[in-house]
């Protein structure tokens, strides 16, 4: 099987699931409902609703299904007092009831491929030749950037040749690609999260407003990983919310073509 037939041939695999009746008026409530709350009463947050809540982050789409991300519960006292001072003690942090910090892992796909390869037994391999051969064989080749991003460059020289006859992936061909490939799929998880805990009746608020790098050495995270952003949790106080949603206008944002 050639690479572009992985890309291009749906796979024979014999499995088949109805879609779920949903509710669209729910749904559109759970989205408008959500905001970003900067201030929180004290109202406790049930474990089993954060618990829940963190299980349905992880059930949104990803790169590959490589699961490039982690999610940090910071629940001790002492950590979560440092967490608060390391987003800069804004009220957003200062009165959660629960932080959550939400952590890139491009340095992992290697991992998570092997992860994804076990599920192939010897009859999955042959009945599946397809996607066993894109992780096995495509996604070294795509994700793999060497030592110190060596690999980048020779990637993309290779990419613009055979771009040239066709239509091929672009990316990403560098450690910088890497972190965004993984970013990408970490704020998917992290919107999953906080439209859950929307729906659970209580409310988030995503802050970039943190340094970063006090909060890897807190948490122990290895060079590779990255902090995508930290989210507060609670219920809101009567002034959490600072004002009412700002949107500009849809033609600006989407278009038909």
């Amino acid at each position: 099987m050639s690479d572009v037939e992985i890309f291009n041939k749906a796979p024979k695999h014999g499995y088949t699931e109805e879609a779920p009746i949903m509710d669209a008026e729910a749904f559109k409530n759970v989205v408008e409902g959500r905001r970003a709350v900067r201030v929180y009463d004290a109202t406790p947050i049930p474990e089993e609703v954060m618990r829940e809540c963190l299980r349905l982050a992880l059930l949104a789409p990803n790169s590959s299904n490589l699961q490039t991300w982690e999610f940090f519960w910071v629940r001790s006292a002492e950590k979560k007092a440092k967490l608060v001072k390391y987003c800069l003690s804004q009220p957003a942090a200062k009165t959660a009831q629960e932080l959550i910090v939400a952590v890139a892992r491009p340095d992992r796909w290697r991992e998570t491929n092997a992860l994804m390869l076990a599920k192939f037994d010897d009859g999955r391999k042959e009945r599946l030749k397809g996607p066993y051969q894109y992780y096995s064989k495509i996604i070294p080749l795509a994700y793999n950037m060497g030592p110190l991003g060596i690999f980048g460059p020779f990637k993309q020289l290779y990419v613009w040749f055979k771009g040239l006859s066709g239509p091929i992936p672009r990316g990403p061909f560098s450690l910088r690609g890497m972190s965004t490939w993984a970013h990408k799929s970490t704020a998917l998880a992290c919107e999953n999260f906080m439209l859950a805990m929307t729906a659970n009746g209580f409310d988030t608020c995503p802050m970039e407003g943190m340094d970063g790098k006090r909060v890897k050495q807190l948490l122990d995270l290895p060079g590779g990983a990255e902090i995508c952003m930290v989210i507060s949790c609670g219920k809101r106080a009567p002034e959490g919310v600072y004002g009412p949603r700002v949107r500009f206008k849809q033609e600006l944002f989407i278009k038909e073509v």
